[in-house]
């Protein structure tokens, strides 16, 4: 069974930090791209930043210079290190994983982030 869990999440004011985990199991974590998205009341999911096993990493664009995407392999967790938030980055943060282009997509639960101005 493949789980994904989130942690990480919180308030917290604008300028400040967060560093979200997500820890994989039931998955051979080393083969699978990891990626983390985020869903604001009202919007679609979007892709925040995705790292491949390569280690290859991409960015939204809203994120690029203030946000970076880790993988520790040994852990099979991957890190989103969130620097200079502000308001525009709340939302619910999700783990996605993937194996290549045509494998099975897993979700977490997803771990809510507040940024107050």
């Amino acid at each position: 069974q493949v789980q994904l869990v989130e942690s990480g999440g919180g308030v917290v004011q604008a300028g400040g930090s967060l560093r979200l985990s997500c820890t994989a199991s039931g998955i051979s974590f080393s083969i699978y791209t990891m990626a983390w998205y985020r869903q604001a009341p009202g919007t679609q999911r979007e892709l925040v930043a995705s790292i491949t096993k390569e280690i290859t990493t991409n960015y939204a664009d809203s994120v690029k210079g203030r946000f970076t995407i880790s993988r520790d392999n040994a852990k099979n967790t991957v890190y989103l290190q969130m620097n200079n938030l502000t308001p525009d980055d709340t939302a619910v943060y999700y783990c996605y994983s993937k194996r290549g282009l045509v494998g099975t997509p897993y979700w977490g639960q997803g771990t809510q982030v507040t940024v107050s101005s």
